[in-house]
């Protein structure tokens, strides 16, 4: 079994711990909540995270799939060098940042997802994982494609091997073919 990349997950979770944190703090501010600051907090914090967690990292195995419209979140992440790209910064960045917001039902939700992100972050740190962003890949002189993948096939599957394949009728004598089994006529 391959190892687990828990930073992968962790910023899965973060985005959604941070839309959820924005959601819980809009419902906060305009429902009026008691103790309505907390949830401005939250738009802000929800925000904050967004922009934070959007650019997902490269894996370790290279299949990194970037998010629409990640390249210009990537370079505002990549600016802030170590602090962004340390998972222990991360973890403890997120641990504080959802405490206000356990203070106001609307948020606390979001609260305790961004508190599961950041104890998977801090997973994550603790195997030695950290941040490395997905840059646009230059591309590559690719080589010709040969004569025969061009073209599709011309007969349906399933196919039989090549030295069973039908030649063509242009060459009659080597269209034939030689049957291995006797034929004989029953004159009965």
């Amino acid at each position: 079994m391959g190892k687990i990349e828990w930073a992968m997950w962790a910023n899965e979770q973060a985005v959604a711990a941070g839309l959820i944190l924005l959601t819980g703090g809009i419902v906060g501010v305009a429902g009026q909540f008691r103790d309505w600051e907390f949830a401005a907090y939250s738009i802000a914090a929800g925000v904050f995270v967004c922009i934070l967690e959007y650019p997902r990292g490269k894996r370790n195995k290279g299949t990194s799939v970037e998010r629409t419209g990640q390249y210009c979140f990537t370079v505002c992440v990549k600016s802030f060098g170590p602090l962004t790209r340390n998972y222990y910064v991360r973890a403890f960045l997120h641990a504080a940042i959802c405490v206000p917001g356990g203070f106001i039902l609307a948020t606390v939700l979001g609260c305790v997802c961004l508190g599961i992100a950041s104890l998977i972050y801090l997973a994550a740190a603790i195997r030695g994982e950290q941040w490395e962003p997905i840059l646009p890949r230059k591309e590559s002189a690719r080589k010709p494609v040969g004569e025969s993948i061009k073209l599709p096939p011309q007969n349906p599957p399933p196919r039989p091997p090549a030295e069973m394949r039908r030649k063509r009728a242009e060459d009659l004598e080597a269209a034939a073919y030689v049957n291995p089994i006797a034929v004989t006529a029953n004159d009965e």
